[in-house]
């Protein structure tokens, strides 16, 4: 077995993990085998990188052939011990069940309960399509940062150099291995900006200022829109800007702006139990029982569902489900459902900060 270290001279990640925990606890793994299946492949190398003495380090254990694999299994987990954050790229998919399938294979003692994971594949990819790419590859998530790589060979192409290596062991096989999970590693580390993304999403953004403003469209027509200022609560590493669901979003770094179509028009409130309604066609409005007995039956008829409401006149905001009570309608039917932006919610800094957090959820969703 080959132990290679390697110190990342001046490196810094544009990413707060120390919020999460201290920087020495975090531990970033990537494997490199001969196949998908632990029993029928080969675990040739583990590569980790960690940060000490005030820089980040990469150590990677080489496994000259099969046989040294419990070997490797045992040094990787003897290091791992004094981290607490488990940090890879679709790990938990690969990774880790692989390297735990190998434990049980070599009935080594070994596993990862102790470790808080971090996912990054699974915490960025519900949100590619919001980030233009056309996958979650971690190549793909390099390339949306400008991140170029030395290495040149995809793991499957690797396979067969790892073989001739195990037949016929050269300092250029081996370099080129080594540099392979080298650069998976210092991949994983310089795309944890986009975790910003995750945060976006989960975390606690704030509404700055919130006005409304009226606009011509390409129609000619005049329209409203709610304008949201957002702080957001990690710098986003490249500048985005997205269209759904009618709303638009931009941001750049630590600031955003959230648009939203506001409606200033009469909408319609649903009562429910509309068997205790009467429906007034003169007046268009229903009213409970109680209180319309002394209406004239010859201007009354029973409510149905469609037509137990009462009107009402304001600025509305879209929500696509029960964000905020009560919900109004244009018509039974209709999909689309609305909150009266009302004096008092005019206001509350606190309602849209979570309606912004709302809508982006939608957004996301919608891509």
């Amino acid at each position: 077995m080959q132990i290679a270290n390697r110190t990342l001279e001046s490196f810094q990640i544009e990413y707060p993990l120390e919020r999460i925990a201290p920087l020495e606890k975090f531990l970033f793994v990537d494997i490199e085998t001969t196949g998908f299946t632990a029993k029928s492949s080969s675990l040739y190398l583990i590569g980790v990188a960690f940060y000490a003495e005030g820089a980040w380090r990469i150590r990677q254990w080489f496994s000259e052939n099969p046989i040294e694999e419990p070997a490797l299994l045992d040094a990787f987990f003897s290091f791992a011990v004094t981290f607490t954050h488990l940090i890879h790229f679709n790990g938990n998919n690969f990774d880790l069940p692989y390297l735990l399938q190998k434990c049980e294979q070599y009935k080594l003692p070994y596993h990862f309960n102790n470790f808080t994971g971090i996912d990054l594949y699974k915490r960025i990819s519900p949100y590619k399509a919001f980030l233009h790419v056309p996958n979650c590859k971690q190549k793909s998530l390099e390339n949306l940062l400008g991140i170029h790589r030395e290495d040149l060979f995809s793991g499957g192409e690797l396979i067969e150099v790892y073989c001739n290596y195990v037949k016929a062991p050269s300092k250029d096989a081996l370099s080129l291995l080594l540099l392979h999970n080298s650069d998976d590693m210092k991949g994983m580390l310089r795309i944890l900006p986009l975790l910003a993304f995750y945060d976006l999403f989960n975390g606690d953004i704030r509404a700055k200022k919130v006005q409304a403003n009226s606009y011509i469209d390409y129609n000619g027509q005049s329209k409203m829109e709610l304008l949201i200022k957002l702080l957001l609560p990690t710098p986003l590493p490249i500048p985005l800007a997205n269209l759904a669901n009618g709303c638009y979003f931009s941001a750049e770094k630590s600031e955003a702006i959230l648009k939203a179509p506001l409606y200033e028009e009469e909408m319609k409130y649903f009562y429910s139990g509309y068997k205790d309604y009467y429906y007034l066609p003169e007046e268009d409005i229903a009213l409970h029982k109680s209180v319309s007995s002394f209406v004239d039956r010859s201007r009354r008829v029973q409510a149905t569902a469609a037509t137990c409401y009462t009107r009402k006149y304001g600025l509305f905001l879209p929500q696509w489900d029960v964000f905020v009570e009560p919900f109004f309608k244009r018509n039974y039917s209709d999909k689309e459902y609305f909150f009266e932006l009302t004096d008092e919610r005019k206001t509350d800094r606190e309602l849209f900060s979570r309606y912004a957090q709302y809508l982006l959820g939608k957004m996301a969703k919608t891509y």
